[in-house]
């Protein structure tokens, strides 16, 4: 039976657009599998993906907000999946992405999402890839997802997207080195912001730092000649957007034509292949018989009874043996 979701949804409907990521995002069983069955009902659409990273303060939302609407200018919809941070602790989150993009919220040609991270390690919620799924085929043009911060683990957001853009303020060395090497590394277009008054000598100057440590970095197959570079451009004035996104769609086109952009997206779905893998398989021991069973090894292992690596043997026996009380 096809789903009430799927025609409003490929005609554009924002109201279908959010119940659909409402119901990948849930964890109910029915709705996983009602999930399942509309991810596989999607029409094949392809958008341009670019995930967004940045140190705090850089400036991300102003950024977002800007380029969007400089985008929407063009004709093009927008839509934004902004990953808030959850609480370890209590798991909540501001999601506060809407109030400071207040301008792209409104327009009609951007719709603009923000989620939780919930528990989910690398900067982006778990669904995030099935939320880019459902926004390609609601017609959206560009999809630009924010990571929560910078780090080791936000290079995640490159695997599921097509151009990964690192947000940079001016600074000297010690941001260079704060900078880790892994996400240096997975940048295709570093951006510096704040560009403008005072601060554009120092901008440039961090530009300059920024393509010397890149040229020494690396040099993989998809990246086209003079790929990756550094650029200066200013959220408040909106300098250098226009030039940043015509690097951006002319190392799309370059990828496209070489064989890079089709292979990446292949190598991507692999990926998430592997990733729902391995969080099926964790699931088989979140269940409380479970976790119960853990505990009572984890207890003989402290008393010194058994060795960690047997308990973890006697732990995998039981997930593939029958059930019996922990």
């Amino acid at each position: 039976m096809t789903d009430d979701l799927l025609d409003p949804l490929c005609k554009g409907d924002r109201r279908a657009l959010s119940r659909a990521i409402t119901l990948i995002e849930s964890t109910r069983p029915d709705h996983r599998d009602r999930a399942q069955a509309l991810l596989a009902a999607l029409p094949e659409r392809q958008a341009l993906r670019i995930g967004l990273s940045g140190t705090p303060g850089v400036g991300k939302s102003t950024f977002i907000e800007r380029f969007g609407l400089m985008l929407t200018g063009q004709g093009l919809r927008v839509a934004v999946l902004a990953v808030d941070p959850s609480s370890t602790r209590s798991g909540g989150s501001i999601l506060g992405d809407k109030t400071r993009m207040d301008l792209l919220s409104r327009d009609p040609a951007a719709y603009i999402r923000p989620s939780p991270s919930g528990a989910t390690l690398g900067g982006v919620g778990r669904r995030t890839r099935e939320a880019i799924r459902l926004c390609e085929a609601a017609g959206h043009d560009v999809i630009l997802v924010e990571t929560v911060g910078v780090g080791q683990s936000e290079t995640l957001v490159a695997d599921m997207t097509d151009l990964f853009v690192l947000l940079l303020a001016p600074a000297g060395g010690d941001e260079l080195q704060g900078v880790k090497r892994g996400i240096m590394e997975s940048a295709d277009l570093i951006l510096v912001n704040k560009a403008d008054g005072e601060l554009l000598s120092p901008a440039r100057r961090t530009v300059a730092d920024y393509a010397g440590a890149l040229r020494l970095l690396r040099k993989r197959p998809q990246d086209a000649p003079g790929f990756p570079k550094a650029l200066p451009v200013s959220a408040a004035t909106g300098d250098g957007l226009a030039d940043a996104w015509a690097q951006m769609q002319s190392l799309a086109e370059w990828r496209r034509a070489e064989g890079h952009f089709n292979a990446n997206r292949a190598a991507q779905s692999r990926q998430w292949f592997e990733a729902e893998l391995r969080a099926a398989l964790l699931a088989r021991i979140e269940t409380p018989e479970a976790r119960a069973r853990i505990a009572a090894l984890g207890q003989e292992v402290a008393r010194g009874a058994v060795l960690p690596g047997a308990a973890v043997q006697t732990m995998l026996d039981w997930l593939d043996g029958p059930r019996v009380p922990a």
